[in-house]
């Protein structure tokens, strides 16, 4: 299986290294296998700043504040030899390094950890519809991350 992760850094707040970019594709990667996703597909994630996704949070869910990540599932038809356009992530790096000083662990953790809960979101699953729904996807943020070697007790 070959994915593409498209990865674009609109914001100067927080300093993208390269190992970052490859953390945000292993997690992609983690959550796709962890879900058993055959399909060759596409993501986008965009790395911006608290003023531009406190903007799209307004815009697209009526939410005045800044969050951490926003996920645009496309479910594009599927396209037989094409990889499908599973949908884009918005992910605020500065609202990241905020989060990760406050729950003390390391930025690469909180990173992963939206993108992951970002990707769950694309795959379909929702936390806001319903308890038992919450459960399941919390479930598996936290199977997810400890495969990828960043679990809460790592």
């Amino acid at each position: 299986m070959k994915n593409t992760v498209y990865i674009a850094n609109e914001q100067k707040k927080v300093k993208v290294l390269p190992s970052l970019r490859g953390l945000v594709r292993r997690a992609v990667n983690a959550t796709l296998k962890y879900e058993d996703y055959r399909c060759p597909c596409e993501i986008s994630v965009t790395f911006t700043d608290n003023e531009k996704i406190h903007a799209l949070n307004r815009q697209y869910r009526a939410v005045d504040r800044p969050t951490d990540v926003l996920s645009f599932p496309l479910f594009d038809e599927e396209v037989e030899g094409e990889p499908l356009a599973l949908g884009d992530i918005v992910l605020s790096l500065e609202k990241a390094q905020e989060q990760a000083t406050e729950y003390g662990h390391s930025f690469e953790r909180e990173v992963a950890f939206l993108v992951v809960h970002s990707m769950l979101h694309l795959l379909g699953y929702d936390h806001e519809t319903s308890r038992d729904d919450e459960k399941e996807m919390f479930f598996r943020q936290e199977e997810i991350m400890k495969f990828l070697n960043l679990g809460k007790e790592d």
